[in-house]
This record gives structure tokens, sequence and C-alpha cells, in this order.
């Protein structure tokens, strides 16, 4: 009842935050909607509008440096948002204690509609102040060539046997663009989301276990529930096991976050709906890629589109387990910690050009293998908190929507809505109202469109 009860003052202080504003944008976009439609919303509405990356609306913004004496110190449990210019190296300043691990994420995000090559992207280090190598990570825009957010991680971890990068004292994230040859000139925006995990009070085994549950899941057959997708990590829309149902256009990205404790197991699997036409084909389409809690990449998969009706599930993936971070490689390495696991689906925009602007409807269908079980004894709490206790032993996720194990996802969606709305009080209520009012009526004008684009002299 306490994570339920925090769940929900979280959603007051948000409102109470954002309310005011929100519903004065809302209520100028309705008044444009009732104006007529298909009119200026309609157009607005096109699925050639494709939703930018949604940036935490609390991030501070700072200044990266191209040096290291004037790098701006990163604090845990604050998302920070910056920018990446040119080829050159930029520098953020960690200040470290001698016993927890420190982990930060970097979402870059380069200018929708750039043209980029495969090897584009971006590469993330922890150093000491000695230039000592701490972590390494790279990430791409892929084959497709197209820009979407994508994400790397620094970490600076105290392990066993480790002798670099364990004592307190000043290191530095260092974040560049990868070499291509290909340069856009313009900035890559930035969401930078540093973590602190402390360190266990006994220690443990360093050995990963080789066995574990590898048999492929039975498919869910349950009948899709609406869940629209965040448009980011902060805003990601918490679901638990169940299937999922939203849509999406080419070149967005929709986010999702699932609570995995200790021992237990993520599945997933997104289908893409078919376009009802057959103009060629698309490699690669569709996206689906894992985070853990600190948002490091677990695994990803990628399918081409002809058009029909397509599915991509997730390699199966061990349990999660503390000892993982022992592991000599991912996915098992990044399966470290419980919490809420993200979940993005990401259309190419490559889509469009073969079979049209959509939106495109997609499941989402995710399962939870595994009975939860006790985690590591920790000396002191995360920064921030909780970022590695939101699992399924009567925690946080009875506050997000789906089924666990067979229930009423109806049920568990009205139960949550109406705590919702009654917690946020009329302010909020209203707002809630009004942007539904808001995406009924862009929607449709979207099918107008669509409407009148099949059938000209109607």
């Amino acid at each position: 009842m306490g994570r339920r009860t925090g769940w929900v003052t979280a959603l007051r202080e948000a409102a109470a935050r954002t309310v005011v504003g929100r519903i004065a944008t809302v209520a100028a976009a309705l008044c444009v909607a009732s104006a007529g439609l298909p009119g200026t919303v309609a157009e607005a509405a096109g699925a050639a509008d494709v939703p930018s990356y949604a940036f935490d609306r609390n991030a501070r913004g700072i200044t990266a440096a191209n040096g290291t004496t004037d790098a701006v110190r990163l604090e845990p449990g604050t998302t920070y948002r910056s920018s990446l210019a040119g080829r050159e190296k930029v520098y953020y300043r960690l200040e470290l204690d001698d016993a927890s691990n420190a982990y930060v994420s970097v979402t870059a995000v380069p200018r929708a509609g750039t043209a980029l090559a495969s090897g584009d992207g971006v590469r993330v280090s922890v150093q000491n102040a000695d230039s000592g190598s701490c972590s390494y990570d790279t990430v791409t825009v892929g084959a497709s060539g197209e820009a979407h957010p994508i994400t790397a991680w620094g970490a600076r971890e105290i392990l066993a046997g480790r002798g670099l990068c364990q004592e307190a004292g000043t290191y530095f994230l260092v974040v560049e663009r990868t070499e291509t040859g290909t340069e856009d000139g313009r900035p890559w925006e930035l969401e930078l989301a540093p973590v602190s995990e402390p360190p266990s009070a006994r220690a443990g085994a360093t050995s990963v276990p080789e066995a574990w549950n590898s048999a492929t899941p039975e498919p869910l057959v349950e009948e899709p529930v609406d869940r629209p997708g965040g448009g980011g990590f902060s805003d990601a829309t918490a679901v638990r096991q169940g299937v999922w149902r939203d849509e999406i256009v080419p070149g967005q990205t929709l986010f999702y976050k699932v609570p995995v404790d200790w021992g237990q197991q993520l599945y997933a699997t997104v289908d893409l709906d078919s376009a009802g036409t057959n103009a060629g084909f698309v490699v690669p389409a569709l996206d689906l890629t894992a985070y853990n809690p600190v948002r490091a990449e677990i695994v990803g998969t990628s399918i081409g589109y002809g058009g029909t009706q397509k599915s991509a599930s997730l390699p199966l993936l061990p349990p999660v387990r503390h000892v993982n971070r022992y592991a000599p490689t991912d996915p098992t390495q990044s399966l470290r910690f419980a919490g809420f696991h993200y979940l993005a689906v990401y259309l190419s925009a490559h889509v469009a050009e073969r079979f049209g602007d959509g939106p495109y409807g997609v499941k989402l269908r995710v399962r939870i293998g595994g009975t939860a079980q006790a985690g590591p004894a920790y000396e002191g709490r995360s920064v921030p908190s909780g970022v590695f206790d939101t699992g399924t032993r009567g925690g946080p996720s009875a506050s997000v929507g789906g089924t666990t194990g067979g229930g009423d996802g109806a049920a568990d969606d009205g139960a949550m809505t109406a705590v919702a709305v009654g917690g946020l009080g009329t302010g909020s209520a209203l707002l809630l109202v009004l942007g539904v009012w808001t995406v009924t009526a862009r929607r449709r004008a979207s099918a107008q469109i669509r409407a009148s684009a099949q059938n000209p002299t109607a």
C-alpha cells in the first residue's frame, strides 16, 4: 500500500506542476479543432507529423564543456538536457565515493530528417582524472541511417578483482560522435540521467549461474488493451503482463516500462499491422529494444516489412540477478537490476515512402516469467530513490496497467483511472478530459484525410 500511495502522490505533484499550462495549451488546440475538421488541426494531425522525443520536462539545461576544467558536475537523481555539436569530445564531471556504483545514460536525439550513415552515433565513456577508462559504450543509428533517439551509457563500478576506477575522486563522462565522415552541421540534443547504486551489505557470489529457463513461453492470447506508448524514457507508459495496443507513424518511437523483479525473466513481442498494399520491402523497418533500469541497452531485434503483418520478439533472456554484472557479455551483464525495464518500439521513416504515412497498428505482448525473489541487501538507498526496487513483490507493479497471471486487465485499468482522477483533483481531471477530446479529434481528422485520399471524388 505504501508504494501505491507514493505513486498517487507523485501524480499529484506532477499534475500540480503542469496543470495550468497544459489546460491552456489543450484548450487552445481544442478551440482550433472545434473550428472545423478536416482543417488546420487535421493537417497537423497527419501521419507525417512525427512526434519528437519527449525529454524529461524537469531536466536541467546545462552546457557541455570542451575540456575537463569547466566540466559541469552531474548529480545522481537529476536529469540533464544538453547538446553535442560537431565531432569534438564534450565532458561532464562526476564526484564519486569508493563504495557506490555510478551509471549515466546518454540519450542522443539527432535532428529529425537528417541524413545519416549507418555508423553515425554516440560514443560514451567514463574516465578517471588520469584518463584511465572505466567504461566504454558505442551506439549507432543502424542500417536504416535514420535520425532517431539512441542511448548509450557510462559506468564506474566497484567490482571485486578490478584495479582501475575503484577509488573516490573526480571522474568524467565523455561524449562524442562516432567518426563516419557524415556531417550534418546540426547539434544533437542529449538527455543525461545519472544514477547511483549503493553497495551490497555483504559480499555475494561472483560466478554467474549457467542454467536458467530457456524454453520459449506460450504466446499470450489475451484481448489487447489500448495503451498509448510514451514519447521518451521519462514518460514511458507503465505496463505489466498483457497485450497492449497503440498506433505508430513512420519515424516514431514508443516507450513502455515493465516491472521485472529479482529472479524474473522479461519476454516481449511486437506485432505490426498490415498496410493494405504491397509496394516493395523495407529493411530494417521495425525495431524492438529492451533497456534496464539505468537505461542501458540489454538487447534488440529488427525486422523488415513488406506491407503484410509482421511480428518480432526479443531473444530469450536470462533472469534478473545481481550477480549478472560479473557476466562477460550482454545481454546477461545488463540484467543486473530489479526495477522498471524499458521497451522501445521504433518504426522506420522509410515505411512511409513505400506504404504511406500511416498510422499503423502495433501490439506489444509482454510476459513476465519466473517467481520474484529476495534481492541483495543494499547499504543505503539508490539515487534516485527506489530505482532498483520496483519489482512485483507487492510493490509498484500493483499500480501499473495490465494483469499478472490472468487478472482482469480492463477492470484493473478502470480502477487505476479512478484512483488517478480522484487523486489529481478537478483541474487535472479537466486536463485529462481535454487531452482525450483533442486526441480523438486529431485521430478523426487523420481518418478523414485518409478516406479522402482513397476516394478523391467523395
